[in-house]
């Protein structure tokens, strides 16, 4: 099923469940989706559709930081509940050892040799990991990878 399909028939049933948390956090990943979907001029596949959530979760995650600062933990619990549910949307993600193996294969298939070489071997790993590692996660496994 196409993500953003699923996306509205979660929004659906959260509504007809009464769940004000999870409806809230879907519409607005499909307000951005939407917002997107105008930019752009066209559809969003599921790829730009994962980007989208990563953002927001990305965005949740700032939010708990600013709310750990102020010592609002209610703030901070609501972002954690609205993190899980769109995690649920997102595919399993990698571990922090598949990660590595990955960036080595990649490493090895270029032929990267050191820290020049970041940009490159970062742009050729981001397509394998679509939705399954953050981005700066994958930065630090190849910066890492190549200090060595």
């Amino acid at each position: 099923m196409e993500l953003k399909t699923e996306l509205e028939n979660s929004l659906k049933d959260a509504m007809r469940a009464s769940d004000d948390v999870k409806r809230r956090t879907i519409r607005m990943v499909l307000a951005s989706s939407k917002m997107a979907e105008i930019v752009k001029g066209s559809p969003l596949d599921d790829q730009a559709m994962m980007a989208i959530i990563q953002k927001e979760i990305k965005s949740r995650r700032e939010s708990i930081q600013d709310a750990q600062k102020a010592n609002r933990t209610d703030l901070e619990s609501a972002a954690l509940a609205e993190i899980v549910i769109l995690e649920s949307y997102l595919p399993t993600p990698f571990t922090e050892i598949e990660l590595q193996d990955l960036v080595k294969v990649v490493i090895t298939e270029m032929g990267a040799a050191g820290p020049p070489d970041i940009g490159r071997v970062i742009k050729a790993v981001m397509p394998h990991v679509q939705g399954r590692a953050a981005g700066d996660k994958v930065s630090q496994t190849v910066k890492a990878a190549l200090q060595k």
